[in-house]
């Protein structure tokens, strides 16, 4: 079906008019696991123990339990610590004999809860409202921004119990954290709640939990502030084997990846909430890409001179695509799509408070665009020359006053003196010369050019016409005269 042009242009208006809406980038993060009674994965049978089973805590373990209805049992055996947190009409009730719609029955195990991590990113779900919680609406995160950030809202389901352990070397710092259907926005209320029964048995760990705080007011959006606890969140992540051809790893991440990045340069207007909400209803509802994972945050991206000396960071919008492409096809659909964008900042970006954008595949495919022009790379390329040319006149200056000196070269011998050198043989060794004669191997024996002719005297040689003379030097000159 062809869609008329007033149509698709006033889609378009629609969109950029969702640009200005004021939306922050913070988003509820929900802990996944429980220690219910009813929820049948907490027991090692498979499922909730009945009217003929032996239900069985470990002895030596803590827990909590959320208890919805009445249960009848034959036995059970409880923790040393613990709880049961009973609905209404709620409880237990024992069976001489079991339950014939039961079976025979067996010893029903509850499983350890002990070492589930708060920084565990495979155990958190984050949404952009409560709302899309309920409604299992999830937004896909790097493994940093996986567990909550420090401007994020924390949600324990409601009719829930649970147990986690929040050890680390920092305080974990959130927004506001809600048990049981109550929410906590300061550090000493929730205080209070750590100090009873339920909250030692529910959070336990080396770390303290810090509430409060506005939460994230930067429209641009925030950093999440998890990179001091990477090595724990990284140490939950089990990375796979990839077939494509260029692995990339992006910013918050433990593993490398096959798709593609999207780097945004962005300016004092950018709503990080709604350039997400835009790239989601405008790529992500269509129907090619709507597998798609899309990830996306604000980071530090390191600068670097001329591509080799980093000399600082700066922020940056990044925008991590995946897909369920496997082997050589992985990746491949992610690019598409980050071409995509890219054409949508080329046309909009300056609507849109995007500077310039660009981005790099794992294929080995790369682009950049400055809404629209080369202006962001040729700026860039004139800055890093001009420090060049900067380095290069202090140097200069400092050279001339002699703060600065220069190492000597070393002196290299012309080709002339090695050819005529005496000391340097046909193969370019040096000659043997037998063995040193003290009385004959003198400089000033031999002339450079002796006379042939005449009666000239040079040294010890006569020249004459009758022949050559020498005196032996063994004799003196006198002793022979005499």
């Amino acid at each position: 079906m062809t869609v008329p042009p007033f149509t698709m242009a006033l889609q378009q208006d629609v969109l950029l008019f969702l640009c200005f809406l004021p939306f922050a980038n913070a988003l509820y993060k929900q802990w996944i696991p429980d220690t219910n009674f009813e929820n049948a994965t907490n027991w090692d049978k498979g499922s909730i123990p009945c009217g003929s089973d032996q239900v069985v805590f470990l002895a030596q373990r803590k827990v909590s339990v959320y208890v919805e209805t009445a249960h009848t049992i034959t036995g059970m055996n409880l923790p040393m610590d613990g709880e049961f947190i009973l609905m209404s009409g709620a409880g237990f009730s024992v069976r001489d004999g079991g339950d014939p719609g039961c079976g025979s029955g067996v010893t029903a195990h509850f499983k350890d809860y002990e070492s589930l991590k708060w920084f565990d990113p495979s155990l958190w779900v984050a949404a952009t409202t409560v709302d899309d919680l309920h409604r299992g609406t999830y937004q896909f995160s790097v493994h940093e921004e996986s567990v909550p950030c420090r401007f994020e809202d924390v949600v324990f389901q409601e009719a829930t119990s649970f147990r986690v352990d929040v050890s680390s070397n920092h305080d974990v710092h959130v927004k506001s954290i809600s048990v049981l259907g109550k929410k906590f926005t300061s550090s000493s209320e929730f205080s209070h709640f750590l100090s009873s029964g339920s909250g030692k048995l529910q959070f336990h760990g080396s770390s303290s939990l810090s509430i409060g705080g506005a939460g994230c007011s930067d429209i641009t959006g925030c950093i999440c502030g998890n990179s001091v606890n990477r090595d724990k969140i990284c140490a939950n992540v089990k990375c796979e084997s990839l077939g494509c051809r260029k692995p990339l790893h992006p910013v918050g991440h433990c593993c490398d990846v096959c798709g593609a990045i999207v780097n945004v340069q962005f300016s004092s207007n950018f709503n990080f909430e709604s350039y997400r909400q835009r790239l989601q209803h405008l790529f992500l509802s269509m129907h090619k890409y709507e597998l798609i994972q899309l990830a996306m945050s604000k980071v530090l991206q390191e600068q670097r001179l001329l591509g080799v000396i980093p000399f600082g960071s700066s922020q940056e919008i990044q925008v991590l695509l995946l897909d369920q492409n496997m082997g050589q096809e992985a990746g491949k659909l992610a690019e598409a799509l980050a071409r995509d964008i890219a054409k949508d900042v080329h046309n909009h970006g300056s609507n849109l408070g995007i500077s310039a954008m660009e981005f790099q595949a794992s294929s080995g495919a790369s682009s950049s665009d400055a809404t629209g022009n080369s202006a962001g790379l040729l700026t860039g390329a004139v800055l890093g020359s001009l420090v060049v040319v900067g380095l290069l006149a202090v140097l200069t200056v400092l050279y001339r006053r002699g703060i600065v000196k220069l190492p000597r070269m070393p002196s290299i011998p012309s080709l002339s003196k090695w050819k005529n050198s005496s000391d340097i043989g046909e193969l370019g060794g040096p000659l043997d010369r037998g063995f040193v004669n003290p009385m004959f191997d003198k400089p000033t024996m031999m002339p450079e050019e002796p006379v042939l002719y005449g009666t000239e005297t040079v040294n010890s040689i006569t020249l004459t016409q009758s022949g050559v003379h020498f005196v032996n030097p063994v004799y003196d000159e006198s002793d022979f005269n005499a």
